[in-house]
């Protein structure tokens, strides 16, 4: 440490007492279990039940909509302990509300919020975010899953693809087409499991194992028309301020999943022995190691800048496009050496390295590929 180093800027006293709370939960209610987790490819109704007492839910919600998120920092603390426990499915499964419930809290009607909010809240229920379709994922104004007013109901017809909790889910946000073609057709509708005419199947996955990821299929699905989501044919501005905060959470999460390589990294170093040293004595390993944090570092300086900057008022859209890239190819490093530095080891289920190691491309992909990050950032930046 720095002699005399000041404090940092962006956290308090109860920024910190909340990165306490999240650490203790993440160790006795998260990490002895992620392999059996892993194993039943889902997280049991309890944890989210455990994590709404103590206020993990809430974390990525403001408190105007009844979380505990007063600044960004809270989300990031909340997102970087949990990635801790180097298990991606866990974090992807548990935050599915982050994305799900936003559109609601943002743009329901104040009869679905006091029906659904206090629910998700508190882990009782579960809400998951319906976009991707098997025919294109980050093509939001081309969505063909179709929503027909007929009365008070609207019927639904379509198929969604990758929904993360989407086996569990009891309220889905749901972008569907209720006017004609492009960004000004989309509507959204809170779609309920219960719903007569809905149907999911699981999806086998390389990584995120203890995540449930599901195809849902939708075949005249009745919907009443209170659960429109904001107004008619004008969803399509929901969904894109849903990607931004998305995007700015996976950013911060997959510096987490950077920062556990590292520790895991470093730790095992100081333990094996090759050639008579340990493997930390070799300047091979140092340099390795030192990279990780250069790129962890940089990384977190820059989402820690841009949440300071959006809790301003700012809507830095292209650097939160960046940022993403930044965090998933710094993810991708880290994992890469730390699983080349563990050697067999590394190739070996039950360590946070190969899991983090695998789940790489899934954050490089989810919540806007890199290639699309690149040409949307391009087009705010007028280039």
């Amino acid at each position: 440490m720095i002699p005399n180093q000041p404090e940092n800027p962006y956290y308090t006293a109860d920024h910190e007492a909340w990165r306490d709370t999240v650490r203790r939960f993440v160790e006795k209610e998260i990490e002895p279990f992620v392999d059996e987790w892993e194993e039943a490819e889902r997280l049991p109704r309890e944890l989210f039940r455990k994590a709404g007492d103590i206020g993990l839910i809430g974390a990525h919600h403001r408190p105007d909509a009844g979380g505990i998120m007063e600044d960004l920092f809270y989300m990031i603390i909340a997102g970087q302990e949990v990635a801790r426990a180097g298990a991606g499915g866990v974090s992807a499964s548990l935050n599915s509300h982050a994305i799900g419930l936003p559109p609601i809290t943002r743009a329901a009607t104040e009869a679905v919020k006091r029906r659904v909010v206090p629910a998700v809240l508190s882990g009782d229920k579960i809400a998951a975010l319906a976009i991707t379709e098997p025919s294109g994922g980050s093509d939001v104004a081309n969505l063909e899953t179709t929503a027909r007013r007929e009365g008070d109901h609207y019927i639904v017809n379509g198929q969604k693809t990758f929904i993360t909790s989407g086996m569990q889910a009891d309220y889905i946000s749901t972008a569907v087409r209720t006017g004609g073609p492009g960004m000004g057709g989309v509507s959204m509708l809170l779609i309920e499991a219960d719903m007569s005419g809905f149907n999911r199947t699981p999806l086998k996955k390389m990584g995120w194992h203890a995540s449930d990821t599901a195809m849902l299929y939708f075949d005249d699905v009745r919907v009443p028309a209170e659960n429109l989501i904001g107004e008619e044919n004008q969803g399509f501005r929901i969904v894109m301020q849903n990607f931004n905060f998305e995007r700015l959470m996976m950013a911060a999460g997959c510096n987490g999943f950077s920062q556990t390589c590292f520790d895991e990294t470093v730790a095992h170093a100081r333990e094996r022995m090759t050639f008579g040293k340990r493997l930390i004595d070799h300047q091979a390993v140092r340099h390795k190691l030192v990279d990780m944090a250069m790129k962890i570092n940089a990384t977190q300086a820059w989402l820690e800048n841009l949440a300071w900057r959006i809790d301003r008022g700012e809507s830095p859209v292209a650097e939160i496009c960046m940022l993403k890239n930044q965090a998933t190819l710094t993810m991708e490093y880290c994992a890469r050496e730390a699983v080349q530095t563990f050697g067999g080891a590394g190739y070996l289920k039950g360590q946070k390295v190969e899991r983090i190691y695998r789940e790489v491309r899934v954050n490089a992909i989810g919540g806007g590929a890199e290639e699309i990050m690149r040409d949307l950032a391009a087009r705010q930046m007028g280039l």
